[in-house]
């Protein structure tokens, strides 16, 4: 059903508005979408979102109504719940938002190893036989002190200066520890400092201007020292996610970087850490529970839970907020859920690719 067809079927009901709408305008003048009365736009816009049930693309109708003007845009975000309630990956906006409650968001990792880039999809069906919806893209960046990834959310634009970038993640000189840094490039004002080039007449923007880039994660791998082999030991402290979001009444902030403008002491922030596998007697080997969608041993491997205090860690510590594991020679899966969102996620899964002597 398209939303002409709604729309005339709205006007066929003895709907007061609407009538006094169309006889307030002229036959001869063109029909403007924008002119639609509220409360006709409004349950023509639940009509779309409860008829399209699909993922993201699938959703494209509920996109499409948004892109229409401004107002349809306002009411199209009213109309349209959060992942972490729909379960849906809606607009780009929502790769930010917390992940769902009751269940997670599959997806899967493919890695170039060529160019040294990996590809982030939503996995629409269980099997990963489909090519799925592009999310997120990755560059790996080999310093010579660290080591960098670049998040955009267009495979060819890696730049740092473009509006597509979401942010980065650091390592240290030997990938033990890593940090996640969130946050666009803020658009220049009139502070911005402008320099002119001797050798052009182009105006540039000097570097001290900010960036608006702030750390939102402290990921560490814990050192072998002994040199036994075993599964790595890794710890993600998410500065911008506090404790308390794992209560049941808990509700994820909607600023991100509300948790570190704001030197709450009383509640620390939310500590991640990967769920220790059982030794198998038979396979000779450490098995972890990936309810199918792990089918190639590695070391790269992990599912995250919650650490809470002694109180709540009982009850924590068996959901999974973050599971990774290898499927294929360069294809991984990443199932993640609430509180983080799937840039967060990602930015962990980016570190564990990182070969580490020190910790394996």
């Amino acid at each position: 059903m398209t939303i002409r067809s709604l729309i005339q079927e709205m006007r066929s009901r003895p709907h007061r508005v609407v009538h006094e709408a169309a006889s307030t305008t002229p036959a001869s003048e063109p029909f403007r979408w924008s002119e639609l009365p509220d409360e006709l736009l409004r349950e023509i816009l639940i009509r779309v979102e409860t008829a399209d049930d699909g993922d993201w693309p699938s959703r494209r109708s509920v996109v499409a109504c948004a892109g229409v003007c401004r107002v349809w845009r306002m009411m199209v975000k009213e109309i349209v719940a959060v992942p972490e309630l729909s379960s849906k990956l809606t607009f780009p906006i929502s790769l930010k938002q917390p992940g769902p409650r009751g269940s997670l968001v599959q997806c899967f990792i493919k890695r170039n190893r060529n160019t040294q880039s990996y590809h982030l999809y939503l996995g629409l069906t269980n099997s990963l036989t489909d090519n799925g919806k592009f999310l997120l893209a990755a560059c790996k960046l080999k310093r010579a002190t660290c080591t960098d990834y670049i998040i955009s959310l267009r495979s060819d634009d890696m730049s740092r200066r473009s509006n597509a970038y979401l942010g980065r993640v650091r390592s240290n000189f030997i990938g033990t520890k890593f940090t996640v840094f969130e946050g666009n490039l803020m658009p220049q004002t009139r502070s911005s400092k402008m320099v002119k080039s001797r050798s052009s007449n182009l105006m540039k923007v000097s570097p001290r201007a900010p960036s608006g880039s702030y750390p939102v994660a402290h990921i560490s791998y814990e050192l072998n020292v002994l040199g036994s082999r075993g599964p790595r030991r890794m710890r993600c402290v998410m500065d911008t996610l506090p404790t308390s979001l794992m209560h049941p009444q808990g509700a994820a902030a909607s600023t991100p970087f509300l948790r570190s403008c704001s030197n709450n002491l009383r509640d620390p922030p939310l500590v991640l850490s990967n769920k220790t596998p059982r030794w198998h007697e038979q396979l000779r080997c450490w098995c972890l529970n990936f309810h199918g969608r792990v089918t190639v041993a590695s070391v790269k491997n992990f599912q995250l839970v919650a650490v809470g205090d002694r109180e709540t860690e009982q009850a924590t510590s068996e959901r999974i907020i973050l599971q990774f594991g290898k499927v294929g020679k360069d294809m991984f899966t990443m199932d993640y859920g609430y509180p983080i969102s799937a840039f967060q996620a990602f930015a962990i899964c980016l570190s564990s690719f990182e070969t580490r002597i020190a910790c394996e």
